[in-house]
């Protein structure tokens, strides 16, 4: 709705994925819409941790996806794209709404300010692994 605002009010939006090989959009949620990603080419791995829709158990989903293929990640369910072929893969990614939303999930727990003694505890971890990991983080990705 940003890039489009054409979209405001319409419920749906779009979006196109260039993933370069070895590419991989870090486990992330759509609080606001489900999504439904069709490949367009390449070969793209899914993968979707399953909690209180699909089950309870936290159990990770995946496929790999290949030209023609599609896959439906649910609302607010954890879930990541990578490029598995050996050429820049390209999907359409479409949302029931024209603002989604993205929680990329390495950026609200390392990039939100949390005390790293917090995250070192919660991850059973060191404090200096944490910096590690605030260090790298990349700025968030928009949909």
């Amino acid at each position: 709705m940003e890039e489009f605002p054409a979209l405001n009010g319409q419920g749906v939006s779009l979006a196109v994925l260039q993933l370069p090989v070895g590419c991989t959009y870090a486990p992330h949620s759509h609080p606001r819409a489900a999504e439904i990603i069709l490949v367009v080419r390449g070969s793209i791995a899914v993968g979707l941790v399953g909690s209180g829709l699909v089950d309870s158990a936290n159990r990770l989903y995946t496929q790999t996806l290949q030209s023609g293929d599609m896959f439906v990640f649910p609302k607010g369910l954890v879930h990541y794209q990578s490029n598995v072929g050996r050429n820049t893969a390209v999907a359409f990614s479409a949302f029931g709404s024209a603002s989604a939303g993205t929680v990329s999930l390495p950026t609200a727990l390392f990039g939100s300010g949390i005390d790293d003694d917090v995250l070192a505890k919660g991850f059973k971890t060191d404090e200096d692994t944490v910096r590690g990991l605030e260090a790298g983080l990349a700025p968030p990705m928009k949909y």
